[in-house]
């Protein structure tokens, strides 16, 4: 018999858009690079400027701002090493301070850690509340110290979903004339980005996030804040992201950009409903389990759910579930090949042996209840075996 699967882990990626499919298929049949001079050159760079502006357009902020990138990753990493490489050599000082949180996702984290070992950085974490939320006195209190390149604090987590309060925290780094720079990657799509309005002076952004294709990004920078380019090459991108331009992937991922834009509201609508249904399915069939992060609501994405299940481990329960026909992810990461608590959860105040035994159930446009029920189903035998397994491992 054909098992049922269930697809929970839209967090880590979403279907693609039929509409971006097709924009995608049509710019792909056309030849020439957007850097060439000559008319299928041109044409391209039509594709890629046009796409700029719609980005732009939907996202509150100008065409120029907008720098195509492979994905969330290189976004990141072009943000926090170009503003502080550039803060350094504007500041005349060989050593300056990254502040950023101690939940962020490893695109940020690992940078940050990279420049302390290898550039001088002094690194500075803030740890957060038992929901996930950076406190802005503590960024507050550490841009006041001075000596700050730059403050990084993502838009929304990946794991629990807590949204933070990043218009306050651009508003004081502005107020001490520190660049800001926020991971808005699980926010798009979820919440309302209004870029204009938040005055930041990078924004990454991901296209497979919302239903482009893999492989293309974009940070939303301030022109008139300084960069530091990371890779050379051809000068492309305002000489901030050198390389050659996808001009298919670039179309594709400005439909998804517009298409969840313009149905932003009905999207978290929907989400938030099945968020609920799940969240009661989940405690119903495994009474024990620990819902992490804010409650449901407007601190919280709508379409994340993060449970921790004692007495198991996480590792175990995804295994099983899969073999149930759930597909999800786990609260840690695996460096090879052993299983480590999730950072965020850490940073959060949780302990580990609890950190160790959670899960994410991430919702999309093609969830519902019925896959829920599915998963409730599964649960109290996957969460048994797994318990059963730990004792056993112990």
């Amino acid at each position: 018999m054909t098992v049922q699967r269930v697809y929970l882990d839209h967090a880590a990626t979403t279907s693609m858009l039929p509409q971006a499919r097709a924009a995608w298929l049509e710019v792909s049949e056309q030849v020439g690079n957007a850097s060439s001079l000559h008319a299928s050159g041109r044409a391209a760079r039509q594709v890629v400027e046009s796409s700029r502006e719609s980005i732009a357009g939907d996202l509150g902020t100008r065409p120029s701002a907008v720098i195509f990138t492979g994905g969330g990753t290189e976004s990141d990493n072009l943000a926090i090493k170009g503003l502080y490489w550039a803060r350094r050599a504007q500041l005349e000082k060989q050593s300056l301070t990254v502040v950023t949180s101690g939940i962020e996702h490893h695109a940020v984290l690992d940078p940050v850690v990279w420049l302390g070992a290898h550039e001088d950085a002094d690194v500075r974490l803030l740890n957060t509340d038992a929901q996930g939320r950076v406190n802005p006195e503590d960024v507050e209190s550490a841009l006041a110290a001075g000596g700050v390149a730059l403050v990084s604090i993502m838009w929304a987590n990946n794991e629990i979903g807590a949204v933070q309060p990043v218009q306050e925290l651009a508003r004081i780094c502005r107020k001490y004339d520190v660049p800001f720079h926020t991971d808005a990657v699980q926010a798009l799509g979820q919440l309302p980005l209004d870029l204009g309005a938040l005055n930041a002076a990078a924004v990454t952004i991901s296209s497979h996030k919302i239903g482009g294709p893999v492989g293309v990004g974009a940070l939303i920078v301030d022109p008139a804040v300084k960069f530091t380019p990371i890779q050379h090459g051809g000068g492309q991108e305002r000489e901030i992201r050198s390389g050659t331009l996808d001009p298919a992937s670039i179309a594709a991922f400005a439909v998804a950009v517009q298409y969840s834009v313009s149905r932003l509201d009905e999207h978290a609508t929907a989400m938030r409903d099945l968020q609920e249904y799940l969240v009661s399915a989940v405690t119903s069939a495994v009474p024990d389990a620990i819902f992490n992060g804010p409650p449901p609501g407007e601190m919280r994405l709508p379409n994340n759910t993060h449970f921790s299940f004692p007495g198991c481990e996480g590792d175990s329960l995804l295994m099983l579930l899969d073999a149930a026909g759930v597909d999800c992810s786990t609260g840690s990461a695996c460096t090879a090949g052993i299983p480590e608590p999730s950072h965020v959860l850490l940073s959060m105040g949780v302990p580990e042996k609890t950190a160790r035994a959670s899960l994410r159930f991430s919702l999309g446009r093609d969830s519902s209840k019925e896959g829920i029920d599915h998963l409730a189903k599964a649960l109290p035998g996957v969460v048994e075996r797994a318990k059963r397994a730990g004792s056993v491992s112990t």
